[in-house]
């Protein structure tokens, strides 16, 4: 059974991958950097579903790293829409990793998405109604 630290993560997951040796340092910590980018392709999911077509990155707010992502871990990307605007959607996004051969999630890092629908000229666009 899963064991969470401090707390429960928020939203619905969304991706998970493994952390392999090409994505980490030498020390074996992964780059932050790959764990930004698999929060960003979470949110490129779970935007492009909602606005039933091309989105794109406007903006990542504030993100800080609580612990490490380790070798061999399974980071779990966990996205909630929280804000759907004109041709923008604001997303929470929870970075949780479970550790090697373990029941263990911790949280690693969350930060809010700001995602634009594009038309097929590349121009902003409604996000339609759900």
């Amino acid at each position: 059974m899963v064991q969470y630290v401090n707390g429960a993560p928020q939203g619905e997951l969304t991706l998970r991958t493994l952390a392999m040796p090409a994505d980490a340092n030498a020390a074996g910590d992964i780059f932050g950097g790959w764990v930004m980018a698999q929060m960003d392709l979470a949110c490129g999911i779970r935007a492009a579903e909602r606005a039933r077509g091309r989105v794109v990155t406007a903006a990542v707010k504030e993100m800080s790293f609580a612990k490490p992502v380790k070798i061999g871990d399974t980071l779990c990307i966990y996205t909630r829409i929280e804000r759907v605007g004109r041709s923008s959607m604001t997303l929470k996004v929870e970075a949780w990793a479970q550790r090697y051969l373990s029941e263990l999630m911790e949280m690693v890092t969350h930060a809010d998405f700001v995602m634009v629908a594009l038309d097929d000229e590349g121009k902003p666009t409604r996000v339609p109604g759900e």
